[in-house]
C-alpha cells in the first residue's frame, strides 16, 4: 500500500456517523433519513451513504453535527422525584441532564429506559447510542424492579390483577412479578414489589390506579442484576463494562 493511500481518509455509513458523534442510535438515524432530516452538503442524505468525518458537511434537522465521536460513556444515576428525563420539554425546564457533574455536562446522553417525573430511582443514561438501543429493545428483556408505595393497603387476593393485567386504551398493563412487601395480618400492604421487562409511559402507575390504588410512591431500585445501592440521591455513577453487562443480565433470586 502506498504512503498516499495510507492516509486516505475513512468513510463510514451515515448511520455509525450519526451513532458514533451521539446524535441517535443507527435504527432511529434510518428513521431520520427516512424522513428527510438528514442532509450531507446541502442534499438529503440516502441510507447507507458513506460520509468522511471532518470533510463532509452533515446536518439533522438543520444542525451541524460534530464529527468527533463521543467517548462511550454510561452512567447509573439515581433520580429525584420532580425531574423529567427529556431536555427538549419547555414546561419542565429542571431535567436529569441538570444535574449532571460538570465533567459530564459536554457530552449528549440518551436516556436509556425513562422515569416519569413523580418517579425516581436508578436510570441509565449513555453517550453508547448503540447500548441505548439494546437497553430499550422489546426483544431484550431487561427486567426492571420497583418498589410501590400506595396510599391504600392492597390485599394479596387482588395480586392476579396484577399479573394477568388490564386492558387500557387498547393496550394491556401488566407486571411479570409482584410480591408484597412485610403483609399484615389481612394479607394486605401498603408496598409491592414489582417486576417487568417493557415499560410503557406510566404503566405502573396506570395499572394500580385502574385497580383502584393511588401510588404515593415509586422507586425503581434495580436493572437486570444492577442494583441501585450505594449510589447516593442526584448522583452518577460511571458503569464499567462489567456492570455494563450486569443489566442484562437476571438477578439470582
Amino acid at each position: 500500500m502506498s504512503h498516499a493511500m495510507s492516509h486516505a481518509p475513512a468513510t463510514l455509513r451515515i448511520q455509525k456517523f450519526l451513532a458514533d458523534a451521539g446524535v441517535c442510535s443507527r435504527r432511529a438515524a434510518e428513521a431520520l433519513i427516512r424522513e428527510g432530516a438528514v442532509w450531507v452538503n446541502a442534499a438529503p442524505a440516502a441510507p447507507g451513504q458513506r460520509v468522511t468525518p471532518g470533510a463532509d458537511k452533515v446536518t439533522v434537522s438543520g444542525k451541524p453535527v460534530r464529527a468527533a465521536p463521543q467517548p462511550r460513556i454510561t452512567l447509573a444515576m439515581h433520580k429525584p422525584r420532580g425531574l423529567v428525563c427529556s431536555n427538549d420539554d419547555p414546561h419542565h425546564p429542571k431535567n436529569i441532564f441538570t444535574v449532571l457533574p460538570p465533567e459530564f455536562a459536554q457530552h449528549r446522553f440518551f436516556c436509556a429506559g425513562r422515569l416519569d417525573k413523580d418517579s425516581e430511582g436508578l436510570l441509565i443514561l449513555t453517550t453508547d447510542g448503540d447500548l441505548a438501543n439494546r437497553l430499550m429493545h422489546p426483544r431484550n428483556t431487561v427486567e426492571k424492579r420497583y418498589l410501590v408505595t400506595l396510599k391504600q393497603p392492597f390485599p394479596l387476593a387482588k395480586k392476579p390483577l396484577l399479573l394477568r393485567g388490564i386492558v387500557l386504551d387498547g393496550e394491556r398493563l401488566k407486571v411479570e412479578h409482584a410480591a408484597l412487601v412485610a403483609p399484615d395480618r389481612d394479607h394486605a400492604s401498603r408496598q409491592v414489589d414489582v417486576r417487568m421487562h417493557h415499560g410503557k409511559k406510566r404503566e405502573i402507575r396506570l395499572l394500580f390506579t385502574t385497580l383502584g390504588y393511588d401510588v404515593k410512591r415509586l422507586r425503581r431500585y434495580q436493572i437486570g442484576a444492577l442494583p441501585l445501592k450505594g449510589i447516593p440521591l442526584r448522583a452518577v455513577k460511571p458503569l464499567t463494562s462489567r456492570e455494563i453487562k450486569l443489566l442484562f443480565k437476571k438477578s439470582e433470586e
